[in-house]
């Protein structure tokens, strides 16, 4: 069963090291040492090695096209997209902003969880209002809705700040400024119905319904707005309590004439259901409107909405999230994971380029679409089988790091990215997904999730803590064998685990300099004595970075 050879011993004449894939891959990898050690190039070893003797595997069978493998690599360095560049049937590179194979993840594949830790949403109040417009609008609240759908929505909207001004003791809609926000309210009513009214069958009952609540908001703008010509402004005068009672029947006749809308609770609020994600700050303040006409509670979701635009307004952010030609989610899904049958074998997932505010909920959201893809895979499959499938986390201490959870806030884009992967650490065997991880800080790691790795892969670690966390994931008989790692040369690693009967030294397969990530030494001497030269336009770097590029 050891079919891919990755190195050789050089305690035992460099006789060749084989492993298992199923061994290796199936019961999770985890490849530490520090930086310079070769960690990278193990892994992009690893991944071509295993490629080249499955496509041997293929020929020799007489079938053709390359390996029905998937590797789906998330590089935050950007380091691995030339490792595979060689061949353009094993690599698929997904960037952000690129015009071919762009990264995106559109927001609308986000779950509850995901938007409450990107929006920061506080559990009292945001929250439950941000759930309930995620779970309006993938329902289609919204998005290509019928006029008698928006028609409602806004006829709850303005009866419930009518029905507070009726229940308003103070009169606060008398005297300035809450009068000049109540007669300005009305005139949005006008505008409102009068817009809605062109979209319904003209001469129907309820066309005539809403003109008439037009009209009626029309005539009480008109009684308390007066323009002043020489000062170019208007001037506003209270309202009687009296005249907000003429429009409740007028509500009431519209919403008795339109069909009864579908419960939202139909819709799940994490569905991966397409829907218009800049309309989202808009929805929650909608809700938080129609809810309570608390001012200061208008003002705490306010903050929750300012959020979200932001971030979508962000230039380097939103054509990842809120794309202009977003993907269905069954293509987003073959671009990743391979259509019917063999596809690209790797997936790169360039995350250099991606604004560091939301990388860990990018990273949380691949991780979990993966996972959960091959749940329903397995599910759906007449046999039961799994899609096998490997998932690699270079640099996994920044996205993987180990938490407190009884004092960490409850949802944070750090810990919404460590439990997504502790989730699959323990339960990814089972659906065929593994797990490998690549870190130069085993100590800083989940400790979850390397207690399920089976396989380890050790360069050289000279920082006690690491060496002492690593001594205590081996068995005690290769203590002493682990005394070496502070000392280990490049490209050597023991390897230790599931996937070899015994521990090993090995000395891994050395890359051509064309297949190796982009994570080599800086060649200081040469710059410095020009024997490499190395042009700078700092103008150009500053416009582009001026411009979020």
């Amino acid at each position: 069963d050891r079919r891919i050879r990755i190195g050789s011993s050089p305690l035992a004449s460099n006789a060749a090291i084989m492993v298992d894939p199923d061994k290796l891959f199936g019961r999770h990898l985890a490849v530490l040492g520090n930086t310079g050690s070769g960690k990278s190039c193990t892994v992009a070893g690893l991944i071509r090695w295993s490629l080249d003797a499955a496509q041997k595997a293929v020929d020799a069978a007489g079938k053709k096209g390359p390996p029905n493998a998937r590797f789906v690599v998330l590089d935050p360095n950007g380091e691995y997209a030339r490792a595979f560049s060689d061949t353009e049937r094993r690599v698929c590179v997904f960037r952000p902003g690129a015009s071919e194979n762009p990264l995106v993840v559109p927001a609308w594949m986000w779950n509850s969880h995901e938007w409450s830790a990107v929006a920061q949403a506080q559990p009292g109040a945001q929250r439950p209002l941000l759930v309930q417009a995620l779970r309006g609008l993938r329902a289609g609240r919204v998005l290509n809705e019928p006029p008698h759908v928006r028609l409602v929505r806004e006829v709850r909207l303005f009866r419930s700040r009518t029905l507070a001004y009726i229940s308003d003791g103070s009169g606060s809609y008398m005297n300035f400024p809450g009068r000049n926000e109540c007669v300005e309210l009305f005139n949005s009513l006008f505008q409102v119905m009068g817009a809605l009214h062109g979209r319904l069958e003209a001469g129907s009952k309820l066309a005539n319904r809403v003109k008439a609540l037009a009209e009626e908001a029309h005539a009480f703008y008109g009684r308390h707005a007066t323009w002043n010509e020489e000062r170019k402004r208007h001037y506003y005068t209270g309202p009687n309590s009296a005249e907000f009672d003429v429009f409740l029947p007028l509500f009431d006749a519209i919403e008795q004439e339109v069909p009864a809308m579908p419960p939202e609770e139909s819709v799940s609020e994490d569905s991966p259901i397409p829907f218009d994600v800049r309309s989202l700050p808009d929805h929650v303040e909608k809700l938080s409107a129609e809810s309570t006409s608390n001012a200061n509670l208008a003002n705490f979701i306010s903050t929750l909405t300012l959020r979200i635009r932001s971030m979508l307004a962000d230039r380097r952010l939103a054509p990842i999230v809120a794309p202009e030609k977003p993907p269905t989610f069954q293509g987003w899904l073959e671009g990743l994971l391979g259509g019917g049958g063999p596809g690209v074998p790797v997936a790169v997932i360039d995350l250099s380029l991606v604004p560091s505010e939301v990388t860990h909920v990018v990273v949380a959201v691949l991780g979990r679409l993966v996972f959960e893809a091959s749940q329903r895979y397995r599910k759906l499959h007449k046999e039961g089988r799994a899609l096998p499938t490997v998932l690699v986390l270079e640099e996994a201490h920044t996205f993987v790091r180990k938490g407190d959870d009884t004092q960490d806030p409850a949802t944070t884009p750090a810990r919404l990215c460590r439990e997504a992967f502790e989730r699959i650490a323990r339960e990814g065997r089972k659906f065929g997904v593994g797990l490998v991880l690549s870190s130069q800080r085993p100590s800083e790691l989940s400790q979850t999730v390397l207690a399920q790795c089976n396989t380890f892969m050790l360069h050289r670690l000279v920082n006690d803590a690491d060496q002492g966390l690593v001594t205590k994931l081996v068995p005690d008989n290769v203590g002493a064998l682990l005394k070496e790692l502070p000392s280990l040369p490049s490209r050597q690693a023991f390897m230790l685990g599931w996937a070899t009967p015994i521990p090993v030294l090995v000395e891994v397969n050395e890359l051509p300099i064309s297949q190796r990530p982009h994570s080599a030494d800086p060649d200081f001497w040469d710059v410095w004595t020009r024997a490499a030269e190395r042009p700078v336009d700092w103008s150009q770097v500053a416009s582009g970075w001026a411009a979020g590029e």
